[in-house]
């Protein structure tokens, strides 16, 4: 049954994928896993996952920059979808090495009590590659239905009930206030749940720890709790960018029929999220500008997806961010600070 609880917990937190990670090329950055960190520097990753016992394991590899592969992946806007693109998929891999640990910690045995009729004994239980494909179908699946199709439709059916809501101004605002009300309430309630709200725990840790890393302080637990958990560029706040500048962009298209409006939903989201891409990375260096104002959503709705971590969760994300440097280290370039 515990194994099952586990493959839940991954589940769930595939969906919080956007929530989690940070994506920036440039600067040090991470993601909250199952009971652990991932942090990411511009050449390297490393992760950290605390099992059961209380021992740390760690994973760490080379990356290489997309826009040191290509170069015109570095143009601007392109930058986000690429650097977002693959940040998903090195957070996916990190949640599937956390949620491993796990379970392999649940599937041991003790070897002074093996039963020599137990054939199954030594095999671990862990999230296969099927399930780790399945996963990614569904949450694609889930987001398109849960922030595109529902609150497109929701909007249509209030148009018929009064054609005020049929203005384009009105209808595409509505469309964004219900699809933000959707997105905060999915965030809210899976907090509730004790496994997510460790998750949001060890958030904090990432962002405190990579804070103290931004301003030169001793990676060491004392000296990053004194950091705040709120970053600006948290996941959480790109998404809230993102529903925000949608709201702009649709407002702006005059297509009229519900197929039309979805699918230009489906069409721009590369698009809309290159621009927020853009806005977030200058709001965190420009912190008084127009634009850091655009995240301010993002940074209150923090006070739900980052809670304050306790020293051995800050601990996992030194350790994290620690294997990172030491590869980053050995393969690097210029590293920026914010």
């Amino acid at each position: 049954m515990r194994h099952w609880q586990q493959i839940v917990r991954f589940l769930a937190a595939v969906q919080l994928l956007p929530v989690l990670e940070s994506g920036e090329e440039t600067l040090v950055g991470g993601q909250a896993v199952l009971e652990g960190v991932m942090m990411r520097s511009p050449h390297a990753w490393g992760i950290a996952v605390r099992k059961p016992s209380g021992e740390i394991v760690t994973h760490s590899e080379a990356l290489e920059r997309p826009s040191e592969q290509h170069k015109w992946m570095g143009w601007p806007v392109v930058r986000g979808v690429m650097t977002l693109g693959h940040a998903m998929t090195l957070g996916f891999r990190a949640l599937k090495f956390s949620a491993n640990a796990a379970l392999e910690e649940l599937s041991g045995r003790d070897p002074e009590n093996k039963d020599p009729d137990d054939k199954d004994q030594d095999k671990k239980f862990e999230i296969s590659g099927w399930m780790a494909g399945v996963n990614i179908a569904f949450s694609v699946v889930f987001f398109i239905f849960m922030y595109k199709y529902l609150p497109l439709l929701a909007t249509t059916e209030l148009k018929r009930v009064d054609p005020v809501f049929g203005q384009q101004i009105v209808f595409n605002l509505v469309d964004g206030l219900i699809r933000i009300a959707m997105f905060l309430l999915f965030v809210w309630g899976v907090s509730l749940w004790k496994d997510i709200h460790r998750v949001y725990e060890y958030h904090g840790a990432e962002h405190k720890t990579v804070f103290a890393f931004e301003n030169g302080d001793p990676l060491e637990s004392a000296a990053v709790q004194k950091y705040s958990t709120y970053h600006p560029r948290c996941g959480t706040s790109f998404l809230m960018t993102v529903m925000i500048i949608s709201m702009l962009v649709y407002m702006a298209i005059p297509v009229h029929t519900f197929w039309a409006r979805f699918g230009i939903r489906i069409a721009l989201l590369p698009l809309i999220a290159g621009v927020s891409y853009e806005i977030i990375r200058f709001a965190a260096k420009h912190r008084g500008s127009l634009f850091a104002l655009m995240t301010a959503p993002g940074l209150w709705l923090q006070r739900i997806t980052t809670q304050p971590p306790d020293d051995w969760q800050v601990e996992c994300a030194i350790v994290a961010l620690n294997e990172a440097m030491k590869l980053e280290k050995q393969h690097g370039g210029e590293l920026v600070i914010a």
